[in-house]
């Protein structure tokens, strides 16, 4: 396996950062350089008599924005030890985004963590790693919770 570019795809949770931690590690023993994704969720809009968006969903759409590169930079100084490091930070469904991203960069390896929730919630909620796992021209490594990283 010839890794040269790993997409990480990360959130806030403990998770994302076994999955950060995780992908760091190969990139370093691949030489590969690495891109940091997440993924902002678009709230569902208010619209105003005229049909403008509603100021509270513009400001909550540049506060993600804002967060979302903070949780970058912070991800890529805990793990990233001086690899080469992308940023990408996109408004979409979670799945779709990651597979968007990916396949624009030219991800040799998606590397995504997993809550490991099942039953009804997984029912309602699918999963995301899940998607992108069968959805993704590249392959995809899950780091599961329960992993110890």
């Amino acid at each position: 396996m010839n890794l040269k570019k790993i997409l990480i795809a990360v959130d806030n949770s403990t998770c994302s950062e076994k999955a950060a931690k995780t992908g760091y590690e190969l990139a370093k023993n691949f030489g590969a350089e690495v891109a940091l994704v997440n993924i902002i969720e678009p709230m569902p809009a208010t619209m105003n008599q005229d049909l403008t968006l509603a100021p509270v969903f513009l400001e909550s759409y540049d506060n993600s924005e804002e967060h979302s590169h903070q949780l970058l930079k912070e991800m890529e100084n805990t793990y990233g030890n001086g690899i080469k490091t992308t940023y990408l930070s996109v408004v979409d469904t979670a799945a779709h985004g990651i597979i968007q991203q990916s396949d624009e960069w030219g991800s040799d390896l998606i590397v995504i963590g997993t809550y490991g929730r099942t039953g009804l919630y997984h029912f309602l909620m699918g999963s995301v790693a899940e998607h992108v796992a069968r959805k993704s021209a590249c392959p995809v490594l899950i780091i599961p919770n329960k992993a110890d990283v």
